[in-house]
């Protein structure tokens, strides 16, 4: 995933407090740090061609799949490429972390914020006007703390071949989050002091009940106004009609049929050579997305099996588990705060200039909890995504079973593919993979799904009967 957009994410998450409500995508380096996310309506049966008679939906060049692939193999050159890829997404996340909550440390104590509520104050009288002029310049300082990193980032993207994407294009897209950033966080900001002036001890708890329908309406509202923004989405049928005619085959085997118009292809190719799919959005935004490179680098039968693990997330409802998941982690994040607001107050307060929780600086200390939070929640939340991503390659496998010839050999080198195109790391640190993967290495995702046959042992599958 790529690290930059990950970090866009994850700041319009941290915004509306999704600590973990990240779009389940089938990509497997989550540690690169980018769009994070339910009713199918049911399409009549129709006779269908096998997998195997379906036209070829992909680039001619595209060769079959060498049989046992039974382990994740990497020539040296690809493997030292892969390797240094990786282990500088990892440098960096740290980094950006470290450099934002540092900043914002030395924001406080050199009275910084302070002298930026002053100048709010002085411009305007009006306090809702005044959060308009220090929550943008707030952030303005953080984005000048990230963008050194940022902009490394994506030149590396660039060297190892992960990204196509122009500078003035990349700096389009860049200013486009930010100003996303801004009006969501400049909303967001303005809820929450208006509830700090009127209820000092039960903020947290309201801000809380205000922010579940606000984030399940920017779940479904993304697919339609912010995805579109970065990337162009087409729907599949009109791209590739034999590939939805074999989905179908899929989504009648899982029986929970996906109509065509849920399935939508993104013009990844302009910006990235990385390979993925992802589920987004929520009822009436809910969809099947798909990169035209997974399409094009991949055969017809590896393909299917991409899309059967993001059927998974559709079919098990992983965005509607992960939304629990965040009303109930965001609850206890916000009390965090509370509590370490008023100890940061009483502790730093006078020193920082801060003059209580009612001061719009106090957001600032506020804004650092929550970079703290989400940071230290990582594994936890990482934890929780790499049991479903597991449950989507349990789902994915048994969905293309006796559709799909020699199924788990046909998974086993999806994996391969995927990570040779996007240098997944063959070999990732214990202590990185607890802490920064939101989906299990692909060397244990491949041996798994190349050793997963409850058919020959007599056993029932676990979701696709």
């Amino acid at each position: 995933m790529n690290f930059a957009r990950s970090k866009f994410f994850s700041k319009l998450l941290l915004a509306s407090a999704l600590l973990v409500c990240a779009v389940p995508s089938f990509a497997c380096q989550s540690s690169k740090v980018g769009p994070p996310t339910l009713t199918a309506q049911a399409t009549p049966p129709v006779n269908l061609p096998s997998a195997q008679s379906v036209p070829p939906v992909v680039n001619p060049e595209v060769k079959p799949p060498q049989p046992k692939t039974e382990s994740y193999t990497l020539s040296y050159k690809t493997r030292q490429k892969a390797v240094a890829y990786s282990r500088a997404g990892y440098t960096l996340y740290f980094i950006s972390y470290f450099v934002v909550i540092a900043g914002l440390f030395l924001f406080l104590k050199l009275g910084v914020v302070g002298r930026i509520r002053d100048f709010a104050q002085r411009c305007t009288e009006k306090r809702w006007l005044q959060g308009f002029i220090f929550i943008p310049a707030l952030l303005a300082l953080v984005d000048l703390l990230e963008l050194p990193i940022s902009i490394y980032w994506h030149s590396l993207s660039l060297f190892y071949d992960q990204s196509v994407e122009s500078w003035p294009a990349w700096f389009w897209d860049w200013t486009k989050e930010e100003l996303i950033i801004l009006v969501v966080f400049s909303a967001l900001g303005q809820i929450l002091h208006q509830l700090i002036r009127r209820t000092a001890r039960r903020w947290w708890f309201y801000f809380w009940l205000a922010m579940l329908p606000i984030a399940l309406l920017m779940i479904v509202a993304s697919p339609y106004i912010i995805d579109p923004l970065f990337n162009n989405y087409r729907p599949l049928a009109a791209e590739n009609p034999a590939l939805v005619q074999s989905i179908a085959q899929l989504t009648q085997h899982a029986g929970v049929p996906i109509p065509p118009e849920r399935m939508f292809l993104m013009d990844a190719s302009k910006k990235t050579n990385a390979l993925n799919a992802y589920v987004a959005g929520l009822g009436p935004s809910k969809r099947v997305v798909i990169y035209d490179n997974t399409i094009r680098k991949t055969t017809p039968d590896e393909t299917l099996f991409i899309i059967g693990h993001e059927l998974g997330h559709y079919v098990l409802g992983h965005v509607w588990s992960g939304f629990l998941y965040f009303a109930v982690g965001l609850l206890v994040g916000l009390y965090l705060m509370f509590r370490a607001l008023q100890y940061a107050l009483r502790k730093w307060g006078e020193d920082w200039k801060v003059y209580g929780p009612q001061d719009w600086a106090a957001l600032s200390i506020l804004f650092l909890l929550m970079f703290i939070l989400q940071f230290i929640s990582a594994p936890i939340v990482n934890g929780l995504s790499r049991a479903e991503e597991h449950a989507a390659d349990v789902f994915g496998i048994e969905v293309i079973h006796g559709i799909v010839p020699n199924s788990e050999e046909v998974a086993a080198h999806a994996f391969q593919v995927l990570g040779e195109i996007d240098l997944s790391d063959p070999n990732p640190p214990t202590f990185i993979r607890f802490w920064l993967y939101s989906h299990p290495p692909l060397a244990e995702r491949l041996v798994f799904v190349h050793r997963y046959d409850p058919w020959s042992r007599g056993k029932s599958p676990r979701y696709v009967k």
